[in-house]
């Protein structure tokens, strides 16, 4: 994982922190990680200090954002380029984020840290050279490396997201000096231009988290599902994330339309929860 060397706060930890301040407190347990671990913050009444440094009491906090130390101030992990990125708190722990206020990972029922361990468990990655499309946070990544994979080939398009990982302590480190991370290259990259150059069979498995399919519709169309069977080995599995954008308000079954795609492209598909676990299994039907 990431190795944050600052403090990360959000609201709850500010609010912690003025009340051991007001009770008169010489210390206070709490995560200043983002629910990683537990550690100690000695209270002062113009500032805290923690492992050795000392920091100056916000003059306000807001929710759902997270702040990070520059080095003068706290900040928040948001970054604007040609969209607004945020990394976002969640009630779990490990964060979400979000692009110009669209949420990328589901946070209402799970972690999204425990969502990603349930679908990557799907694929099995233990030895596998896994295909991550869309790396988002890396926590699908984080998992395959937890799961023995031999070699992660994860693509992540947007600079700014990968900027976001590196302040994410549930991130997995992808700077290439940590042993636990060797098997992850992390490359700041669009997959329909990347998968291009990976080889016939030359990868086990696939994961595959897209944005919305308003958002990214070429990440659903039948020319890159046959690129995925392409790279993808005889047997080998995807696991497609879809959820169900404007099934109530249009009466699109978005997961059915892939279904049926991926069955164009020669996989054996079923429903899985918020998306599709395929198997390469046959050759392209006929169109």
């Amino acid at each position: 994982m990431s190795n944050t060397k600052a403090p990360l706060l959000t609201l709850p930890v500010h609010t912690a922190l003025l009340a051991a301040r007001a009770a008169g407190q010489p210390s206070v347990d709490l995560s200043l990680d983002l629910g990683r671990t537990i550690s100690t913050a000695q209270i002062g009444a113009g500032e805290w200090t923690w492992n050795g440094r000392s920091f100056p009491y916000m003059e306000a906090c807001k929710d759902r954002t997270i702040y990070h130390w520059d080095g003068d101030s706290f900040q928040p992990i948001s970054r604007f380029t040609t969209s607004l990125i945020k990394l976002v708190p969640t009630e779990w722990g490990p964060p979400t984020f979000e692009i110009d206020g669209i949420k990328m990972l589901p946070t209402a029922h799970v972690s999204p840290y425990a969502d990603a361990e349930r679908k990557v468990n799907l694929i099995q990655p233990r030895g596998k050279t896994i295909l991550d499309t869309c790396g988002g946070l890396g926590y699908f990544a984080a998992w395959c490396l937890q799961g023995q994979a031999q070699r992660i080939l994860s693509c992540e398009k947007n600079p700014d997201v990968i900027w976001l990982r590196t302040l994410n302590p549930w991130s997995p480190d992808h700077s290439g000096t940590a042993p636990s991370a060797a098997a992850l290259t992390l490359s700041n990259a669009d997959i329909t231009q990347y998968i291009a150059t990976l080889p016939n069979e030359s990868v086990d498995a696939i994961l595959h988290d897209p944005p919305r399919f308003g958002i990214a519709g070429e990440l659903y169309s039948q020319i890159f599902y046959d690129q995925l069977a392409r790279v993808l080995r005889h047997k080998g599995k995807l696991f497609h994330y879809t959820g169900t954008p404007n099934k109530l308000t249009t009466r699109r079954d978005v997961p059915n339309e892939v279904a049926t795609r991926l069955q164009r492209a020669g996989f054996t598909t079923d429903l899985n929860g918020d998306g599709i676990l395929a198997t390469k299994s046959a050759r392209p039907t006929q169109r």
